[in-house]
């Protein structure tokens, strides 16, 4: 069970992410966001701790800000980060049970945010619609388009083609899994949202009847803690 791992804001990544998701921020800390970043490509339990973390921050929130900046860390650390990453939070059950529900009506999310969640489903499954580990959200993203629901026009910028680890049997020796290495240059890929990060404190999001009953009638999961 989830609870049995403790905070999740007690890592490394998750100390950082919980300070980059804060909404006392007046915007989003760049600097913080590439060091979570550097945690996640450069440790072994660096994209679990950040999933968990960034999870935290955004199931059952009502902060809308800090699911705004969640946001922000998870679409910066899936165009900085590789598969380690990738292969955690494409899965249907982390589409599911964190994006698609913090955008569920009774939630009362405003558009902004509304927008920006399926717009990242969206890319994610442009993106890794090619890749058979990651094709999880691509399966929801159909799901979703099956029931009507309609997407913002896709933006694939930045996002890294994800690829599976390879094993390699050394001469001598046990078999050794190398993941394909993830660079940061010194000008990081963000997301193109920033602008919008105010917005998610003004107003409610206005869902038209359809929607209501697309998002009511697709959701149909137990709250995950």
């Amino acid at each position: 069970m989830e609870f049995l791992l403790g905070n999740p804001f007690s890592s490394p990544v998750g100390q950082r992410i919980e300070r980059a998701t804060n909404s006392s921020l007046p915007s989003e800390d760049w600097e913080l966001n590439v060091e979570i970043c550097d945690i996640v490509n450069s440790s072994e339990e660096g994209p679990r701790d950040a999933v968990r973390a960034i999870k935290k921050r955004i199931v059952a929130n009502k902060n809308f800000k800090e699911i705004m900046l969640a946001l922000t860390v998870l679409e910066t650390c899936v165009k900085n980060c590789g598969y380690r990453f990738h292969i955690l939070v494409t899965t249907r059950d982390f589409i599911e049970g964190v994006l698609v529900r913090s955008i569920i009506p009774r939630n009362n999310p405003p558009q902004v945010v509304h927008d920006r969640v399926l717009a990242i489903i969206q890319a994610w499954a442009d993106a890794f619609r090619s890749s058979p580990d990651l094709t999880g959200v691509v399966s929801v993203y159909e799901d979703l388009r099956r029931k009507g629901l309609e997407f913002p026009v896709a933006q694939l910028d930045g996002y890294l083609l994800a690829q599976a680890p390879k094993k390699t049997i050394p001469e001598n020796g046990p078999t050794v899994t190398a993941f394909p290495a993830v660079r940061l240059s010194s000008k990081p890929l963000i997301p193109a949202h920033t602008s919008e990060l105010k917005l998610a404190l003004e107003g409610n999001g206005v869902f038209t009847p359809s929607q209501v009953m697309q998002l009511e009638d697709y959701i149909s999961l137990p709250l995950l803690l």
